[in-house]
């Protein structure tokens, strides 16, 4: 009987040993029922079910196809679909995506919407609304791409944006949440450029990007994705935080600089074990709060995984999070259904 169990707890170590983590870009999360939802930068949006944060079900992709406007947007899209961004509105689901060209401005913003995020209900069913919102080079100094949505407090939406080029912008929606308000009504909200971008297709040097907007207590918490991704060993990625007491802004960090100044306060950074940390979002689940983002595993040949870390606020109501949660934390990608 010692052998059997010894030879069942050998069976089960080795298959925690080589467990496959789920591997994302740009991870975003919602809670329907009791089961969460991750949706992640990939072909046609890749997508996962949880019942726990860490045991995670392969759900497929969300497009089965192509959105029928992205190539007009961008001519040189390959099915990558780019920063999701998931909200819960009147009932339904909102699911915002980007699709551009690497390094480029030809971007679009657009809006697939649902009843249910379960694939296996009756009521499952996405349709896109088609795109919100496009950048075009030597006409806009800014990107069109990572939208994040945040209701104000007079259920008003607004989407934040932005992808290097003069910085991250906000912009009001309709009503109906499927395109601008009119009259439009714009607000820069933070910046790394140095003016030399112009809007040319070159992405310029200010390396910002990836708001996100979360609500706390009196204040809008914007945390940004300052450095460069998707460079393995040599990612850059960090994030740093801003907050205002409007949704608009101006947004300063903990010595009171102005975000549109350059200012960020270091929120988190890489470290031996993770690189390229970044593009995250943000949640409260169950009275707690939790920071999503993607890290590069030095150990797994910088392998791009999720990460679910407890966020917590000191008595100045600034966040933070413990870096030893980059290794604790560890999901668990199970096979489709």
């Amino acid at each position: 009987m010692k052998y059997v169990l010894s030879m069942v707890a050998l069976a089960l170590a080795a298959a925690g040993s080589t467990a496959k983590e789920v591997s994302v870009h740009d991870p975003v999360m919602a809670k329907e029922g009791d089961t969460y939802y991750v949706f992640s930068t990939g072909p046609g949006i890749t997508f996962y079910s949880s019942k726990d944060m860490k045991n995670w079900t392969t759900e497929g992709r969300v497009f089965k196809g192509q959105p029928v406007w992205a190539k007009q947007a961008a001519p040189t899209f390959d099915d990558h679909i780019w920063a999701p961004d998931i909200q819960f509105h009147n009932g339904r689901y909102y699911l915002y995506y980007s699709v551009s060209g690497f390094g480029k401005n030809t971007s679009g913003i657009g809006v697939t919407v649902n009843k249910t995020l379960n694939p296996r209900s009756a009521d499952y069913r996405w349709e896109d609304k088609g795109m919100v919102l496009q950048s075009v080079p030597n006409r806009d100094d800014w990107n069109a791409i990572d939208p994040n949505v945040i209701e104000d407090s007079k259920g008003n939406a607004w989407m934040a944006f932005g992808s290097f080029w003069s910085g991250l912008k906000m912009v009001k929606l309709n009503k109906e949440w499927t395109g601008l308000a009119e009259p439009q009504e714009w607000h820069a909200i933070a910046s790394r450029s140095n003016g030399a971008a112009g809007s040319g297709e070159s992405a310029g040097v200010g390396e910002i990007e990836a708001p996100y907007i979360f609500k706390k207590g009196d204040y809008y918490y914007q945390f940004a994705s300052f450095g460069l991704c998707c460079k393995k060993a040599d990612s850059t990625y960090h994030l740093v935080v801003g907050r205002s007491k409007e949704v608009t802004g101006p947004y300063v960090d903990k010595n009171g600089v102005d975000m549109m100044k350059g200012g960020g306060s270091l929120l988190i950074a890489g470290d031996k074990d993770w690189k390229g940390l970044g593009h995250n979002s943000a949640y409260t689940f169950d009275g707690k709060d939790y920071l999503v983002l993607h890290a590069y595993e030095t150990a797994d040949k910088y392998l791009q995984k999720l990460k679910i870390m407890e966020m917590k606020f000191d008595d100045a109501g600034w966040p933070s999070v413990d870096q030893a949660d980059l290794n604790k934390y560890r999901s668990n990608q199970l096979p489709a259904q």
